[in-house]
């Protein structure tokens, strides 16, 4: 009798025993899985090749780094900017704390209809793809849900997610309208890619110029009927120095057909032409006044005829052979708009 007793006993110990390590298998299974759902992140973003935005509307950006560049569709070059802000979100980005089980449902069901893909690429392999949702009603978190690559499939649990330190909704960081990611680089060149320079103001024939670089440290400046001008060296590379990095506000050229054409047919204030060595061509950049509008001028408490802050421009595109239309300001531009006396000793 006492031999079946122990038995028995032994019996029930090593049940007990797997069952015991049973549940901690299935806890720190549990465990691992609840940890890999909230890995966000993608730290080594130098690795990262390519990233795919794409939302419910059925818009799709492919962002690719190629050669250094970053890409738009492989069609424009991409906003400095905003890849970098992109890049920093991806890196950064942290899980602030769970959605509450009571939530989980309603935020999955509104993911479902409003959420956008990302997926990040490193050279051909999918390293991370989650879907970034709508923000918290307090506007400091952002609904996002990752999937598990390895099965195919989404994990069960969303998140709401941050960056530390930061006060705000991730959302706006991912957006997928193609044009919004485009560069807005509209000039920005060296004089020793440059033949010449010519400013022609058709207002004022008699204020154009022309800067013939012969190379960068002999530049011949002309006033307005042709004639070579005594001119102050200093100013001719200020002036040439204006030509970098000068960006526009909005590209038009696909958002507002209407205002495109009508620009196209009215002439121009005054047109910048570019004079390239290699390969040689000369590129064309035709500047246009905005008119004013009440609002500007209730601002400004003037009778404005053309807006004092902005204005249009029309020039090619640095990606694609199309003339591109673009709503520029007078603050980053109106350096330019110069008069051969500008450069006078």
């Amino acid at each position: 009798m006492k031999k079946n007793q122990g038995i028995i006993a032994t019996l029930i110990l090593v049940v007990l025993v797997l069952v015991a390590l049973w549940v901690k298998k299935y806890k720190d299974k549990s465990s691992t899985l609840n940890e890999e759902a909230k890995n966000f992140k993608v730290e080594d973003t130098t690795s990262i090749t390519k990233i795919i935005l794409s939302d419910k509307r059925g818009n799709v950006v492919t962002l690719e780094k190629i050669k250094n560049t970053w890409k738009v569709n492989n069609k424009y070059i991409a906003r400095n900017d905003a890849i970098q802000t992109l890049l920093y979100t991806i890196k950064m980005v942290e899980v602030k704390y769970p959605v509450p089980k009571s939530m989980r449902a309603g935020v999955l069901r509104t993911m479902a209809g409003f959420a956008t893909k990302v997926q990040i690429y490193s050279e051909n392999t999918l390293i991370k793809q989650y879907y970034v949702g709508h923000n918290t009603q307090d506007y400091e978190g952002t609904y996002m849900l990752l999937t598990n690559i390895d099965e195919d499939k989404n994990y069960d649990e969303p998140f709401i997610c941050h960056i530390p330190g930061f006060t705000g909704f991730l959302t706006v960081r991912y957006f997928t309208n193609e044009q919004d990611w485009r560069s807005r680089l509209v000039i920005n060149v060296t004089p020793p890619e440059l033949n010449y320079v010519e400013y022609q103001n058709f207002e004022k024939p008699d204020s154009s110029f022309k800067i013939d670089i012969v190379n960068t440290n002999n530049m011949i400046v002309y006033d307005g009927k042709n004639r070579p001008i005594k001119s102050d060296m200093l100013k001719v590379k200020q002036y040439l120095a204006y030509l970098q990095n000068l960006n526009a506000n909005t590209i038009l050229t696909h958002t507002s057909k209407k205002l495109v054409d009508s620009i196209a047919h009215i002439r121009p204030f005054a047109v910048l032409n570019l004079s390239y060595k290699n390969p040689q061509q000369i590129k064309s950049y035709s500047f246009y006044y905005k008119p004013s509008t009440p609002d500007i001028n209730s601002k400004y408490g003037k009778d404005y005829v053309y807006d004092p802050d902005h204005l249009f421009v029309r020039y090619p595109s640095i990606e694609t052979n199309e003339t591109e239309t673009a709503l520029i300001q007078y603050y980053v531009f109106g350096k330019i708009f110069q008069n051969y006396s500008y450069f006078l000793k």
